[in-house]
C-alpha cells in the first residue's frame, strides 16, 4: 500500500485493486484474490460475486475489484471486471476450428442450466423456447471465465453445431450478457 493517507470517505467506499483469483470455491461460498500490487490476499464472498452476475469464477482469472480494509483483513466490495484465465486452452476440435471473428458473430441466447458436473467436465443447458440440449464443456467455461455452473442458473450461450450436436462456445452471466447489450 502506498505511504499516503486516505480520506475518510475513501476509506470507506474502498478502493480500486487489479490481481487475479487465487482460488473461489462456489460450495464454501467464499475465496482469494492476489492483488497485483502485493499485499495480503482478498477475501471474495459469494454474494459480491453474484452482485456482479456470476456464480463461479475461475481460478487465475484476472479481475479487478473495489475492496475494503475491515477487522478481519482485505476484503472485496464489488467486482468491477474479470477477464478469463491466460492458460494453455485443452483442444475442443469442434471450437478450434471457428475463428474468434466467427464465435463473436454468434448471437447471446438466454438460457439456463440443466445440469453441470465440474467432476465430469460437462454439462448441459436449454436455450429459451427450445427443447434441444446444450452441450457445456468445462473448458469453455474456463475460456469464459467461470469455473462452475448451477442447475437453475440463469446464462447466455453463443451455440455451433458440433459432431454430435449443438454445445456452447461462449458462456456469460445473464447480468454481464446484458450488460453488453
Amino acid at each position: 500500500m502506498s505511504a499516503e493517507v486516505m480520506t475518510k470517505e475513501e476509506e470507506l467506499s474502498g478502493r480500486r485493486v487489479v490481481g487475479h483469483v487465487k482460488w473461489f470455491d462456489p460450495t464454501k461460498g467464499f475465496g482469494f484474490v492476489v492483488a497485483d500490487e502485493g499485499g495480503p490476499d482478498i477475501l471474495l464472498h459469494a454474494n459480491v460475486l453474484r452482485n456482479f452476475g456470476q456464480s463461479s469464477v475461475a481460478d487465475a482469472s484476472a479481475i479487478e475489484l473495489t475492496v475494503q480494509e475491515t477487522e478481519r483483513g482485505m476484503q472485496a466490495t464489488e467486482v468491477l471486471r474479470i477477464d478469463p484465465p491466460d492458460v494453455e486452452p485443452v483442444a475442443l476440435e469442434d471450437i478450434d476450428v471457428l475463428t474468434p471473428e466467427e464465435l463473436a458473430a454468434e448471437p447471446l441466447l438466454p438460457a439456463r442450466v440443466k445440469w453441470f458436473d465440474k467432476t465430469k467436465g460437462f454439462g448441459f443447458a436449454n436455450v429459451f423456447g427450445c427443447p434441444e440440449d446444450i452441450f457445456v464443456h468445462v473448458e469453455v467455461l474456463r475460456r469464459s471465465g467461470l469455473a462452475d455452473l448451477q442447475p437453475g442458473e440463469a446464462i447466455c450461450l453463443r451455440v455451433t453445431d458440433g459432431k454430435r450436436g449443438r454445445m456452447a462456445t461462449i458462456v456469460a452471466s445473464w447480468e454481464v450478457a446484458n450488460r453488453e447489450r
